[in-house]
């Protein structure tokens, strides 16, 4: 078995304004930020409605996100979680498969 070396990977995507509203509600609810703020080690954090799709790991994307994103992995003021499967189904997202926000870390 060989490794498939990807050199380009178009990670660009658009939600359906309906399925971005519901996904929003969903990852903004107060029980599940409480979720995160305490995997997160913090006293809460909020929803910066930033959203990418998980890119395969190469020599330009070493952390398996797109370069734009990569100081919010690095930054300790954030946290970034892979949005839950059945988010992803409430929301009616299938395309793309995999999503992750980043929360901002308060207090």
């Amino acid at each position: 078995m060989s490794l498939k070396i990807i050199e380009n990977f178009d990670s660009s995507f658009t939600l359906e304004p309906e399925a971005k509203e519901t996904l929003f509600t969903l990852l903004k609810a107060e029980a599940f930020r409480e979720q995160i703020a305490e995997q997160a080690k913090s006293t809460q954090v909020e929803f910066t409605e930033l959203l990418f799709q998980p890119v395969p790991y190469s020599t330009t994307t070493p952390k398996g996100m797109p370069a734009e994103f990569e100081p919010y992995y690095e930054s300790p003021e954030h946290a970034i979680i892979n949005v839950p499967p059945n988010f992803m189904f409430k929301a009616k997202i299938f395309k793309p498969s995999r999503l992750c926000a980043i929360y901002r870390k308060i207090g």
